[in-house]
C-alpha cells in the first residue's frame, strides 16, 4: 500500500543515515522527495535513483535564504509541500564544558536547532496555503537525558522538543501536525566517522548493552516512525514525541548483570555482534 502517494516531503540531511533510509522509504510509499543536504555528490546520486520523483536542493540548513530556495523549488517541481522532515544535525561535542569552543556551541545551534526554525518557518507557509501537512523533527535522547561532554548536542535536541510543541499548538488549526522523533543508539556514518578506529560490530554491541532489546538501532528504524507521522494514520497526532530506543529511555538497563545470564540469553552462547541486526551485515 502506498502510504504517502499524491504527496511531496523535504527531507534534510537527506543523503546519508537516516535521511537516506527515510528518503527511500518515502518513495517507496509513493512520494516524490526532495534531498537537501550538503553531500551534493551522495544527494545528486540518490535522487537520480528514484526517477522523477526525486530531486536534490544542495542545502545549508542554518541558512535562511538556503532554506527559503530549498521550498521554492520544492513548489516549483512538485507543487507542493505536505511532509517536512527537519533531520539533518551534527555532532560537535566530545569535551567538558570548561573547554568547549564557543564556535563549535553556536554552530550547533544553528545547525541543529536554528536549521529546525527555519524549515519549519518556511514549510509551513506552503501547507497552510495548501490545505494542511505534516512537520517531522528529529530531536535525539540526548534532549531528555543528560551525557557528560554533550552540552551543545544536548541543548540543541532539547531545544527542538521544545520549540516543535510550541509550534504544534499554533498550526493545529490549520491541519498541520507537528511531531519529535527521538532517536538513541542508532547506527548512522556519524556514529561511525566520530568513532575512528573503531569497529563497527564493536561499536553495535556498545550499543546494543546500552538498552534492553539488546540490539544497536538502524537508520530504517527512524524512517519507519517518520512515515508513521508523514502518512494519514497519524492524523490526530501533534505535539508529541516518538522515542525510538530500544527502551534506552524507560529503564535503567546498563547491560546484562554475569548473575542473569542463562543459555536462554542471546549474550550468553558466544554470538557475535552480527545477531544485533539480523539481516544487516553491512551497518553503514
Amino acid at each position: 500500500m502506498a502510504r504517502l502517494a499524491g504527496k511531496t516531503a523535504i527531507v534534510t540531511g537527506g543523503a546519508s543515515g537516516i535521511g537516506e533510509s527515510s528518503v527511500c522509504l518515502f518513495a517507496d510509499h509513493g512520494a516524490n522527495v526532495v534531498i537537501a543536504d550538503l553531500d551534493a555528490a551522495k544527494g545528486q546520486a540518490l535522487a537520480r535513483s528514484l526517477g522523477k520523483a526525486g530531486l536534490f536542493v544542495q542545502t545549508d540548513v542554518s541558512s535562511s535564504e538556503q532554506v527559503q530556495r530549498l521550498v521554492a523549488k520544492t513548489v516549483e517541481a512538485f507543487g507542493r509541500v505536505d511532509i517536512m522532515f527537519n533531520n539533518a544535525g551534527v555532532v560537535l561535542d566530545g569535551q567538558p564544558i570548561i573547554d568547549f569552543s564557543e564556535d563549535a556551541f553556536d554552530r550547533t545551534i544553528a545547525i541543529n536547532l536554528k536549521g529546525v526554525f527555519l524549515g519549519m518557518k518556511y514549510a509551513i507557509r506552503e501547507m497552510i496555503s495548501s490545505g494542511g501537512g505534516s512537520v517531522i523533527n528529529t530531536a535525539s535522547i540526548a534532549g531528555v537525558l543528560g551525557y557528560a561532554g554533550q552540552c551543545a548536542y544536548g541543548a540543541s535536541k532539547g531545544g527542538v522538543l521544545q520549540l516543535s510543541r510550541h509550534v504544534a499548538t499554533e498550526v493545529a488549526a490549520y491541519g498541520i501536525r507537528v511531531n519529535c522523533i527521538c532517536p538513541g543508539g542508532v547506527l548512522t556514518p556519524l556514529v561511525f566517522a566520530r568513532r575512528p578506529g573503531v569497529a563497527e560490530s564493536e561499536i553495535a554491541e556498545q550499543f546494543a548493552n546500552a538498552n534492553p532489546m539488546r540490539r544497536a538501532g538502524l537508520p530504517i528504524d527512524i524512517a519507519h516512525a517518520a512515515l508513521w507521522l508523514a502518512s494519514d494514520e497519524s492524523t490526530f497526532v501533534t505535539g508529541q514525541t516518538v522515542t525510538v530506543d530500544g527502551g534506552r529511555t524507560t529503564s535503567v538497563y546498563r547491560g546484562p548483570s554475569p548473575d542473569l545470564l542463562s543459555s536462554a540469553d542471546p549474550a550468553a552462547d558466544g554470538r557475535s555482534a552480527d545477531h544485533l541486526a539480523p539481516g544487516k551485515k553491512d551497518l553503514r
